[in-house]
């Protein structure tokens, strides 16, 4: 049939609802139809309270006679099983208390991998828990029990945690889970709980042979001329007698937009609530391992190899899944959009995927529903690394607070007496020092004061002096001499403001950030403006890492509740801070122009200046909040004294070739290390020779320097026990409950996981006070 007759026949035989995409989609569906790329399809798009768009396309059945395709025709779902019907069991489960998703897999199934296993059901629904796509066929074999038998005792091919592998042996255990704990068979569970209570009434496993007429078929069944009709299309569901967690779920379009509405609805749908809208946002939410570019909730598809049916214009956060069959489901919090496309592209025989299809009716869909609000990311990691080797950078030109301030000529400052915290880091785009540009316009600072190393940034001891600036004679008072780290009451009731000017690195125990939160909160209590001539977070402002700290582990080098990777700028932090702590202070932030969240130091356009003696990278200052973690014990080395500080370590006990070895062997994503040899000319193992390993970076949007951190940590405990006092690094690790579990030699992973899930409450306060 030619293109214009599908598209006439689509709109003349169905009663269909249309917007402005309707004919967008008509057109992909039946070009797609015409190509035999499928032989036909239902489309759907909706939001709460309406549907946008409904109507059928091509032919339900080609062989043995041709039948039309309706809005009404049952489809074998495949893969769409996994989220309507496994994790929806999951998450009724989950908020009766029954199950817990960081729960290990044997508290439920207690023969799983003979009783010993960390795999979680986090991994199970993530698809990272290191299990294989799928069971065996060969030799064939029958029965539900005989599945599970060996889903139970099937070998992993990878540590829980490590990488993404989909696997359908996942979701059978999980409604092996559903069984155990409910007592019911999975589709008997989740039909009651689930299915009827949200009004799908036409979504079963293993269909009546009353329904058959409306049920599209899919492949020949083996060995002969008969196209599978009302039998699942998954072999392995086959051969477990119809029901599994993975696969065998039938389904219309008119239900799979009912359960999109019940998630849209925050689990309310037509006045009934189904689920609490708290379960709804944990699973739908990233639950993936930390720092893995393959974004997963909780059973959804976030951001994977496998999310082209997102398209390309549905926002980061929306979620949805696809079925190999030809089923897919997209679902946009943010516009409250569904997008359903239901196709059996597997009739009469297999043809390959119809990615580009539901890419196209999702764009389209997203397109004409105006999804507008700032911030939203667009295009994912997964999607943008498609055909090409490694993410390119943005190039950009990004003016700090002091460019912004010299911009207006100082108008803010002038007449006043002006204290200037600083140092050798306060320079202009053009590399000129704040002191000289504040004189050069006609505002000499009454006082400057100095941060840990000085003026200049070049001492590296614990009593740094008074002294005063060589150009202009102006005194400059050390704000890092003994335990006098704070600026008098008395220095600042002189003054009429005082301005904030140094650059920050980004991680927790770097104590420019005390220094400032110091100041803000004497400027508070005496009454003086404080001014922060904002400068970027050299790592991003995107990336936020654990762990928080305890208040009990809190000093100079961790003065305030943030974890040891904040993703903030110092402007940012001292708003937070002055908010959360009621000082009071008259703070004004010169925000940054120019500076995307995203963006790393070479993305700025900006001269780097070592902010501290030992801080002489870029790569230093990512590799810092792990490496520096430990850098308490004496008898080990950061590499200080060498011309790579935080870029590789050592100690006379390491064995370097066999830690490299561990280290590369956990499969630490951006990350690969060999091992060194070198002596620190100071500090640490001074004049020692030492072995070590140094640390390359090869992709730093998936390196994670706390997982660096942590599997460092676990390293060395395992390989050379006891040798860290891990107690006597708690200031700069912040958490107790690390460093006991560190030595406690816990899984890295797990504790990762762990580290991640705190984060939470974090993420919440600071959403509050970004600026960019």
């Amino acid at each position: 049939m030619r293109l214009a007759g599908l598209l006439a026949a689509a709109a003349a035989a169905f009663s269909q609802e249309r917007f402005a995409g309707s004919a967008d989609i008509g057109r992909a569906v039946a070009e797609a139809v015409a190509a035999r790329k499928s032989p036909g399809a239902v489309a759907m798009a909706g939001q709460p309270g309406k549907v946008l768009h409904r109507a059928a396309y091509g032919s339900r059945v080609l062989v043995p006679a041709r039948e039309p395709m309706t809005v009404d025709t049952i489809f074998d779902a495949a893969s769409l099983t996994k989220v309507v019907s496994t994790t929806s069991a999951i998450m009724r489960l989950f908020e009766q208390g029954r199950v817990r998703v960081n729960d290990p897999v044997t508290a439920y199934l207690p023969k799983f991998q003979g009783g010993k296993s960390d795999i979680t059901l986090r991994h199970l629904l993530t698809h990272f828990s290191g299990l294989r796509p799928d069971l065996d066929l060969k030799p064939a074999w029958s029965g539900y029990e005989t599945g599970i038998e060996k889903a139970l005792i099937d070998n992993p091919v990878a540590a829980p945690g490590e990488r993404f592998i989909y696997s359908d042996i996942n979701f059978i255990l999980l409604g092996e889970i559903v069984r155990a704990v409910s007592g019911k068979p999975l589709p008997e569970f989740v039909s009651d709980e689930v299915w009827v209570p949200a009004g799908m009434m036409e979504t079963r496993y293993k269909p009546p042979a009353a329904l058959r007429s409306r049920i599209a078929p899919t492949e020949y069944e083996e060995g002969t001329r008969t196209p599978l009709r009302g039998t699942v299309h998954d072999e392995t569901t086959r051969f477990m007698e119809g029901v599994a967690g993975h696969a065998g779920m039938f389904t219309t379009a008119a239900d799979l937009s009912r359960f999109a509405r019940l998630i849209l609805g925050g689990g309310e749908i037509d006045g009934k609530r189904v689920f609490q809208a708290a379960t709804v946002r944990k699973f739908t939410e990233p639950a993936s391992p930390p720092h893995h570019t393959v974004i997963r909730g909780l059973g959804w598809d976030i951001d994977s190899p496998f999310s082209a049916n997102r398209g390309e214009l549905f926002p980061l956060g929306s979620f949805g899944h696809t079925g190999f069959t030809g089923t897919s489901l997209w679902i946009d919090p943010v516009s409250r959009t569904y997008a359903i496309l239901l196709a059996n592209s597997v009739h009469p025989v297999r043809k390959p995927p119809i990615t580009a299809l539901r890419s196209k009716v999702a764009t389209i869909v997203a397109a004409h529903v105006g999804i507008s609000k700032p911030g939203l990311a667009l295009t994912g990691y997964n999607e943008a690394m498609v055909g090409v080797a490694r993410a390119a950078a943005r190039t950009g030109s990004v003016s700090t607070g002091l460019d912004v301030l010299q911009a207006e000529k100082f108008a803010r400052l002038q007449g006043k007496r002006v204290g200037l915290i600083t140092n050798h880091t306060g320079l202009s785009r053009d590399g000129k020092r704040n002191i000289d540009l504040l004189v050069a316009a006609g505002v000499r600072p009454a006082a400057i004061f100095s941060p840990e190393h000085g003026i200049a940034g070049k001492e590296d001891h614990e009593n740094v002096g008074d002294t005063k600036d060589e150009a202009t004679g102006v005194p400059i008072y050390s704000l890092y001499r003994g335990k006098d780290r704070k600026p008098s009451e008395q220095a600042l009731k002189d003054l009429d403001v005082v301005v904030f000017d140094i650059q920050d690195i980004g991680a927790r125990f770097y104590t420019y950030m005390c220094t400032l939160l110091n100041a803000v909160e004497v400027a508070g209590k005496v009454g003086v403006p404080v001014l922060v001539l904002d400068r970027p977070n050299p790592v991003t402002g995107s990336r936020v890492e654990g762990p928080m700290i305890d208040p009990a582990a809190m000093s100079f080098v961790g003065c305030y509740s943030l974890p040891l990777r904040h993703g903030m700028t110092l402007g940012e932090i001292a708003t937070m801070a002055n908010a959360e702590k009621s000082w009071g202070a008259k703070l004004e932030v010169v925000k940054l122009e120019g500076w995307q969240r995203g963006d790393w130091w070479d993305s700025t356009g900006l001269a780097w200046v070592n902010p501290s003696p030992n801080m002489r990278s870029l790569a230093a200052a990512l590799l810092y909040p792990g490496i520096g973690m430990l850098e308490y014990s004496r008898n080990y080395s950061v590499g200080r004294g060498t011309e790579t500080p935080f870029e590789h370590i050592g100690a006379d006990w390491i064995d370097g070739r066999r830690l490299a070895a561990y280290l590369n062997g956990r499969a630490i994503p951006g990350l690969r290390v060999y091992p060194v040899k070198f002596k620190p000319e100071s500090s640490n193992l001074v004049g020692q020779n030492v072995e070590g390993v140094r640390f390359v970076i090869t992709q730093r949007e998936v390196f994670s320097p706390v997982q660096l951190g942590v599997e460092l940590a676990s390293a060395l405990e395992a390989l050379h026990p006891e040798k860290i006092a891990f107690s006597a690094n708690l200031k700069l690790i912040g958490s107790q409950a690390l460093v006991d579990q560190l030595a406690g030699k816990a899984e890295p992973r797990a504790i990762l996981q762990r580290l991640q899930d705190e984060l939470a409450p974090f993420l919440e306060r600071r959403g509050r006070f970004l600026l960019y």
